[in-house]
């Protein structure tokens, strides 16, 4: 890692762009990689750095806001100067809350980010559910933006198993929950 590629001087390269309300178009930027920096994403959400928890939402926001995950399946924070590789234990943000609306495509659900993000559930931001092999337990992730998942935090999967329709098959039930005309698998349980 370079000396210079710090958590400041992050900060520091990105004062100088104009403000607004979008995201940054971190997916244009190709600056040198500079190394690792000793910065962990933790699967709860939390940001940490040498060891430490971030504690300030505004730094952790700012920093979530230059996250790239490149298709070498690393993360990346990228400012128009520099690129570090940081570490994601599993998904870089955690899905905190969900409302349920009628909107101009029928049903959809809209999702809240541990940073405020909010990600409405259609195509172009599906919804997938991994089972763990040995525990069979099901870790529900939706695509935030790019290439980027939020792992959906338990209560807010039950919350969505509560809404989710059941279709059932000769042999399976599968749980259906649609959302702007497409329809996302919760997973399935036998029938008896």
């Amino acid at each position: 890692m370079s000396e210079k590629t710090s958590p400041e001087s992050i900060v520091g390269s990105l004062q100088h762009l104009p403000k607004n309300k979008g995201l940054p178009p971190v997916h244009s930027w190709n600056p040198p990689f500079c190394g690792d920096i000793d910065m962990r994403i933790h699967r709860d959400g939390s940001w940490y750095y040498n060891g430490s928890e971030i504690t300030r939402p505004a730094m952790v926001r700012l920093f979530s806001t230059v996250l790239r995950r490149d298709e070498d399946n690393c993360y990346y924070l990228v400012t128009p100067v520099e690129k570090v590789r940081i570490q994601v234990d599993d998904a870089p943000f955690v899905i905190t809350g969900m409302t349920q609306r009628g909107g101009s495509a029928g049903n959809e659900f809209v999702f809240t980010t541990n940073v405020g993000d909010e990600v409405i559930l259609n195509q172009n931001h599906p919804l997938r559910v991994e089972e763990d092999a040995q525990t069979g337990e099901p870790s529900p992730y939706i695509r935030v933006r790019d290439r980027l998942d939020g792992l959906l935090h338990r209560n807010v999967f039950y919350q969505l198993v509560d809404l989710a329709s059941e279709q059932p098959s000769t042999e399976k039930t599968e749980l259906v929950v649609i959302s702007q005309g497409h329809s996302f698998s919760l997973g399935h349980y036998l029938n008896e």
